[in-house]
């Protein structure tokens, strides 16, 4: 089901996976907590989350296991668990969608947008706080707002353990000021490309001529950005499961690989998880994506269609080396990911679907 909402309202759990950690060993509350890859610092793997305390010593997710121990060699690391964190979930999402009138979109582990219809949105937001903390011994930040843009944005300004209110009549006074990377949705390389157009806070990108945006970015993504300098977007709660278009996996490994043995072995390994992952889902690959990390730090993607859709291991990992074989390049090898992209499902990707989304996930707005 979807609806448009009065208010939404964007729920974000405060450093969740360290605070689900926290409660799992109370010992450890108040100390710099970073949870990452198998809890090792001197291995490869990067931050998954970090607590407030360790975020004081500069520490934030996708930094290098190593840097943050740099950082903070006080800090207490410990593995990712992803089963409990599932656990957890599970049971917000469920006290989200208790909520009277309310449809819930989720959007990965720790965050959901709530579309509700009530006069008082800010006692609505402090109950939603409420009942997590009772269900869970959680603490969320929500973001209220008369679009998703909004509320997403308004979350941070809440943050920890509060709310906050960003609508239409507020945008300006509040976001106007700011660089355009304070808008959710626009990174640094965006930014760049925005900057080079004299167009460096959200008030210029609100006021910006649509045909300047238009010739840079093109006829789609131009009024898009447009439209987010202004805070516009959709507010439309969708509470339709969400359906995986395709599968990957990845691997960053200890030591680098060399050989083209050692390649061949590791694409094959990862496209045999990938076929298990699609065959959990009923729908065939039917285009092979490779991902490749040349140490020290050099990434890049490659993508195939196959000639007609499979589950084959050997197929999918055969494409994978021809991919890597054709970026003709020598360099030790860091990470590997193969990624199968699926047919779609009958009726197509807005088609409902009983199995819902798991893990941090982005959504459009």
């Amino acid at each position: 089901m979807a609806a448009t909402a009065q208010w939404v309202l964007h729920v974000d759990l405060d450093q969740f996976l360290a605070a689900v950690e926290v409660l799992r060993h109370p010992e450890l509350a108040g100390r710099p907590i970073v949870v990452g890859g198998n809890g090792d610092p001197t291995e490869r793997a990067v931050v998954s989350t970090a607590s407030y305390e360790a975020r004081a010593y500069g520490i934030r997710s996708g930094m290098p296991l190593k840097l943050a121990l740099r950082k903070c060699p006080a800090a207490v690391f410990l593995p990712v668990d992803r089963p409990v964190y599932e656990e957890v979930s599970a049971e917000v999402m469920a006290t989200l969608k208790r909520q009277p009138g309310a449809v819930v979109q989720v959007l990965g582990w720790d965050e959901a947008f709530v579309g509700i219809d009530t006069d008082d949105p800010q006692a609505y937001a402090e109950q939603i706080q409420r009942d997590v903390l009772g269900a869970t011994g959680l603490h969320c930040s929500v973001g209220i707002g008369d679009t998703k843009v909004r509320a997403k944005i308004a979350t941070d300004f809440g943050k920890p353990q509060g709310t906050y209110r960003l609508t239409r009549d507020t945008w300006v006074e509040v976001m106007g000021h700011r660089p355009t990377t304070a808008i959710w949705g626009i990174g640094n390389r965006i930014a760049a490309r925005l900057d080079a157009l004299g167009v460096h806070t959200v008030l210029d990108l609100a006021k910006a001529e649509e045909v300047s945006l238009v010739t840079e970015f093109g006829p789609r993504m131009g009024p898009h950005f447009r439209n987010l300098g202004r805070g516009l977007s959709s507010a439309t709660v969708d509470d339709t499961p969400w359906i995986a278009r395709a599968h990957g996996r990845e691997t960053t490994y200890q030591a680098n690989l060399v050989t083209p043995e050692e390649i061949s072995a590791a694409l094959r390994d990862l496209a045999g998880q990938v076929v298990a992952d699609i065959t959990a889902e009923a729908r065939a690959c039917q285009r092979v994506g490779l991902k490749v990390r040349f140490a020290p730090f050099f990434t890049v993607t490659r993508m195939r269609k196959l000639v007609e859709p499979t589950f084959d291991v050997d197929v999918i990992a055969a494409t994978a080396g021809a991919l890597f074989e054709g970026l003709d390049d020598a360099r030790p090898v860091r990470l590997l990911g193969v990624r199968a992209e699926m047919i779609p499902p009958e009726g197509g990707y807005d088609a409902p679907r009983t199995t819902g989304r798991g893990g941090p996930a982005a959504s459009p707005l």
